[in-house]
């Protein structure tokens, strides 16, 4: 009797017998987009078949298929939008069902990207979802430029900072196509975030970094002597081992042979100090300083993201990020439910977007190595393996290893013997494919 009930020309069945067409199907977006809201603006919004049609014919690039990618490939494809990429390089691990519905237990270990887009695909008919299976640095700008919007759903602070590097440096003042709307989703347990990113006109990740508290640093000593805790093993292994052992190698944290090969020195480590809890799991999340997320969060956040992805396309309401105007928003649900917007300032000096170099203030009196250690702590660079040089000068270099061993001395040398007051230094680092320019000022 229920089936009879069901609205007409909507199909019962969900494999495939219903094209996206049904008038039914789309009735709430039609009557959302059929007139001007409180919020539209006259010039920019026509209510009617053009913003449908927006929809409908826009490519979005999801980047992330875990727990909060499932949540914006869902809103997306019940949102009216048709034709999705994702890419996500991890696979499914039993311990990602619980919050990221996509997948099913029979789905274990196998591509998170493929999987979601066939979910999506077969739930609803019509979306197209092509998903790509590998890391986001394996595509070049062509790739990138196919896309109308971008929208991060990445667990990696250093993956984020990569998109947004690639996405400003697209930018041509002459081709209006190549500015990619970035809108950028995260979270932490019962705190989250999405921002809206115009490159090279509003404030981008970079300028943003300092929003991300870098992990505590722990003492070598600590890691080397008396480890307490199970990611003092996997630092351990991360810090000291690889050097000690694969100094040759250049540690691919994204290698599901290289984060074995750490579980396994940081599980024989934790064993002989009888200290429980190193898992292959929370060996990544160490290694590649991973975020935890809660399913709640999640899909408030994704919620906030996809929001913004139908109002850049549709401009039916102001979106968060026009210039000028709020572009981050900053949830807690740990004590109730608070959410605040504000307008992140871009910034002259971010290494990124801005045009002239960022000053750092230095102890002349400090040797290199401790500046080097430093960049990894400063919650404005979060460079992990940094290499350094001056317009006239090598500093140091952490990789390769031959470049390495002959720049290595001048780690013990006083930061006074090396620069000048008011030289510019640039840093690179493998993450990354752009240079960072900081002016050092000798306090």
């Amino acid at each position: 009797m229920a089936a009879t009930l069901q609205p007409e020309g909507v199909s019962r069945t969900t494999n495939g017998g219903d094209d996206g067409e049904s008038p039914a199907r789309w009735k709430y977006l039609n009557t959302l987009l059929g007139r001007a809201g409180a919020y539209s603006d006259p010039t920019e919004f026509i209510p009617g078949d053009a913003p449908i049609m927006n929809i409908k014919n826009a490519r979005i690039l999801v980047i992330g298929a875990g727990g909060l990618g499932c949540e914006i490939l869902k809103n997306l494809t019940l949102s009216g939008f048709r034709n999705l990429d994702v890419i996500d390089m991890d696979t499914i691990d039993v311990s990602n069902l619980n919050r990221q519905f996509l997948f099913r237990e029979k789905d274990v270990g196998q591509p998170k990207a493929s999987v979601a887009a066939e979910f999506v695909m077969k739930r609803c008919p019509g979306c197209k979802v092509t998903p790509y299976v590998g890391k986001i640095q394996d595509k070049d700008e062509d790739y990138y430029m196919q896309f109308n919007i971008v929208i991060c759903g990445l667990d990696s602070i250093e993956a984020r900072r990569w998109i947004n590097a690639t996405l400003v440096g697209m930018v041509d003042e002459e081709n209006p196509e190549s500015l990619k709307p970035l809108i950028d989703g995260g979270t932490e347990g019962f705190k989250g975030q999405s921002r809206v990113v115009l490159p090279t006109l509003t404030s981008c990740l970079e300028c943003q970094l300092d929003m991300h508290a870098p992990r505590a640093a722990v003492p070598l000593c600590t890691l080397a002597t008396i480890p307490r805790q199970p990611q003092h093993c996997i630092e351990w292994a991360h810090i000291l081992k690889w050097e000690e052992e694969r100094k040759d190698d250049v540690l691919d944290t994204d290698d599901p042979e290289h984060i074995t090969w750490l579980y396994q020195k940081a599980l024989s480590r934790a064993r002989e100090f009888n200290i429980p809890g190193v898992t292959y799991s929370l060996t990544q999340g160490v290694v590649k300083n991973i975020i935890p997320a809660i399913a709640s969060t999640n899909a408030i956040v994704a919620a906030s993201c996809c929001n913004e992805a139908f109002k850049i396309a549709t401009s039916s309401a102001p979106y968060l990020g026009y210039p000028g105007t709020n572009n981050y928003m900053l949830y807690t649900g740990d004590s109730g439910i608070y959410t605040y917007t504000f307008e992140h300032q871009k910034k002259s000096d971010c290494p990124v977007c801005g045009n002239r170099p960022k000053a750092i203030t230095l102890d002349p009196e400090s040797t290199l190595g401790e500046f080097v250690e430093s960049l990894a702590e400063r919650p404005e660079s979060q460079l992990k393996k940094p290499n350094l040089r001056t317009a006239g000068k090598s500093l140091y270099y952490s990789t390769p290893a031959s470049l390495e061993e002959s720049t290595r001395p001048n780690l013990k040398r006083k930061l006074e013997d090396l620069l000048e007051d008011g030289e510019v230094i640039a840093i690179s680092d493998p993450a990354f494919q752009i240079d960072f320019q900081y002016i050092a000022h000798f306090s």
